[in-house]
């Protein structure tokens, strides 16, 4: 059995379905849902017809250009899955159904549903790859049978515990601001320096609301922070990849000396309540933008995109200047200065020392 497994590439392991297929899953559904929501919000502030017009309609229901690219984040997020765990062709291309059936059955709570049924569905299909004459009939049908299958059987229970979880991370948030908030925006800022996926598991949870702008905050704190203590050493390249790409970058670093994780760490802890208790700062724009802080500023565009959509909708009034003033001092100028400050003392207390934060 074990040679059968490595011949077929399958790795049951924490990593291949815990790391790549996590990060695989938050690339999928950064270009479909993520991408659309954005074009979406173009179109409608800047009025272009293009995008705001429907292209296309498909079964009654009229899409936009986002909309298309919003609806295919089921077969997005299964083809990034099958991807990360090496799929051959046949079943890579299989798991586009595969997306769809588990992510439609998910409900709200989809994507973790698609990260379950996929992972199941494609490691079925490599097993079966290119062990029959008749490859090209068989790896489609077994990948696609057992997928929806999977999907059928546990996809709606998985989308519901999905709910269930977030739900009562957002309610327990409205409840207790200032403990959730330094909860919520630690966990999730954390999550994104490591090796694993704050999106997706934002995504997953569906976490929006005051739960969603703490998770914001904790990643601005861990990217932004990183970005300005690690300045001396890397200068404006480590400025930007950290502050716009990943501080996921430090993850050596952290591991060599796990002090210097403590200025941005800390910083989410004081960050998170400010922006639950002060700023009442909500992220109601796509849930897989909570968990991605100042990476590319989509953390702040999906703000932004949640601001206009409570305003369309009626549950906001206007965005006032006190909404922006409280994005940019969480996202940015919070973050830079607690972390520098915090910073300081670890290197006078001599826990950090010059070096240990190279790139």
């Amino acid at each position: 059995m074990k040679e059968f497994l490595k011949r077929k590439d399958i790795e049951i392991s924490l990593k291949r379905y815990g790391i790549d297929a996590l990060s695989a899953m938050a690339q999928g559904l950064f270009c479909s849902l993520l991408i659309g929501t954005i074009i979406n919000t173009i179109g409608s502030q800047f009025s272009i017809p293009f995008l705001i017009q429907p292209v296309a309609t498909v079964a009654g229901t009229e899409y936009t250009v986002g909309g298309l690219a919003s609806a295919m984040s089921g077969p997005a997020m299964a083809v990034a899955i099958g991807y990360a765990l090496k799929c051959p062709p046949l079943v890579l291309f299989s798991m586009i159904t595969v997306g769809f059936a588990a992510n439609a059955l998910g409900g709200a709570g989809g994507p973790l549903a698609v990260l379950f049924v996929a992972i199941l569905a494609a490691e079925f299909g490599k097993a079966v790859s290119k062990e029959t004459k008749v490859d090209i009939l068989v790896t489609p049908l077994v990948t696609i049978g057992v997928g929806v299958f999977f999907s059928w059987l546990i996809a709606p229970s998985l989308g519901k515990a999905a709910m269930a979880v977030g739900s009562f991370i957002m309610w327990a948030t409205e409840l207790q601001p200032f403990l959730m908030g330094i909860l919520v925006s630690v966990v999730v800022g954390m999550a994104l320096t490591l090796p694993i996926s704050s999106a997706a598991i934002c995504a997953a949870l569906v976490l929006t609301g005051l739960a969603g702008g703490a998770a914001v905050a904790g990643c601005c704190a861990q990217m932004v922070g990183f970005a300005v203590i690690s300045f001396k050493e890397n200068k404006w390249g480590g400025l930007i990849s950290q502050g716009i790409g990943t501080s996921m970058l430090q993850m050596g670093n952290i591991i060599k000396n796990p002090r210097i994780w403590i200025a941005p760490t800390l910083a989410s802890a004081i960050t998170g309540p400010i922006a639950t208790c002060v700023f009442k700062l909500q992220m109601n724009g796509a849930p897989v933008s909570s968990g991605m802080g100042t990476c590319g500023l989509v953390g702040q565009i999906g703000v932004y995109t949640g601001w206009v959509n409570d305003v369309a909708n009626g549950s906001k009034a206007a965005i006032t200047g006190y909404d922006w003033l409280g994005l940019i001092l969480i996202s940015f100028v919070l973050p830079a200065v607690l972390s520098l400050a915090i910073h300081a003392v670890v290197v006078k207390l001599g826990w950090v020392k010059e070096g240990d934060l190279k790139l």
